[in-house]
């Protein structure tokens, strides 16, 4: 396995928007005039990574592809800092796939802990799972094998391939498709929720065609706008490509994107399930009826949204009274 080309010695776990103002470019105002529309400059973005990317143990060079892996799935809507810790306790636990394919689903579950979308930590387990029995415990270089593990889609196959392996891929997520939208299309947002084949045709157009050299690009676009080129508050002044950016030229002309229904927390079966679950993965064993009950008073809520858990697999009924997390009841 070639090493991570993701490595940012030197830069902190945590990440404070200053540092990026005072050491990795001149926030000096852009004045949208001078911009030359040269298209995207890809050695200044490497050069801005070099510089300015977070230190994350997924990227250095001691970096496993499991651990790459492991990191693809725990980031999926969830941020770097609630992904951190459990990271890393997730990998000390289990330091590759047969580690984690070794003990039962429900293990897997528990050391989820509140990262939410709980379903993850199963995909995750049955990927590895997948690894030990076709791949000999080796997480598969090949985005074709990659995509075949479960919960694996284009985007987490073509990212390990790439930053595990340095294969040359196009790592398309919703940060790189902000950032080639405004800088080569004047766009504001992505204005779909999928690529659209437009969009990927001029991605890989972009990529350089050395691996290594296209691994590194992938990661920088990347980064670049989760830290500078956000979708709330870009940093306009503190991108290394704002001199040749398309919507910076236009004004920053604001962009709708597809719209994502906001969905209430409190009082919904979310939470009951939520609550349920962080019994279940506090107590060792199976829980009895009698102790879930104390969590929601609402019976017919909570009998929904335990029986909604027993469905996604992520709790198994022992017997008409006790429930566990699965595989765990023994």
């Amino acid at each position: 396995m070639t090493s991570q080309p993701r490595s940012a010695a030197g830069v902190r776990h945590g990440f404070d928007h200053r540092d990026i103002d005072r050491h990795c470019i001149d926030p000096r105002g852009i004045d949208p005039r001078g911009i030359d529309r040269r298209g995207i400059d890809r050695e200044l973005i490497t050069r801005w990574y070099a510089d300015c990317a977070r230190d994350l143990p997924w990227r250095g060079a001691g970096a496993t592809a499991w651990g790459v892996l492991v990191s693809e799935f725990m980031l999926q809507q969830t941020p770097v800092t609630r992904v951190l810790p459990v990271y890393e306790s997730w990998l000390r636990r289990w330091p590759a796939p047969a580690a984690l394919a070794a003990e039962p689903p429900g293990e897997a579950v528990r050391a989820w802990g509140r990262l939410g979308y709980p379903r993850r930590a199963l995909r995750l387990h049955a990927a590895a799972t997948a690894v030990v029995d076709r791949h000999g415990g080796r997480v598969p270089a090949d985005s074709a094998d990659l995509r075949a593990l479960p919960g694996v889609g284009e985007y987490t196959a073509a990212a390990v391939a790439a930053f595990a392996y340095g294969r040359r891929t196009v790592v398309l997520d919703t940060n790189v498709r902000r950032v080639l939208g405004r800088v080569l299309r004047s766009e504001a947002l992505p204005a779909t929720t999928a690529p659209t084949t437009a969009e990927r045709a001029a991605a890989e157009a972009l990529v350089p065609l050395d691996p290594e050299a296209a691994a590194a690009w992938s990661v920088a676009l990347m980064e670049l706008g989760a830290l500078v080129c956000t979708a709330r508050s870009p940093r306009c002044g503190s991108c290394p490509v704002a001199s040749s950016c398309e919507w910076l030229a236009a004004g920053r002309p604001a962009g709708e994107s597809p719209r994502r229904r906001t969905q209430a927390f409190a009082g919904t079966d979310r939470q009951v399930r939520g609550l349920l679950l962080a019994v279940l993965r506090t107590t060792a064993g199976a829980v009895p009826r009698s102790r879930l009950t104390e969590v929601w008073s609402d019976r017919a809520q909570r009998e929904r949204a335990l029986l909604a858990l027993v469905a996604d697999g992520l709790v198994e009924q022992v017997d008409d009274d006790a429930f566990a997390l699965p595989g765990t009841s023994a």
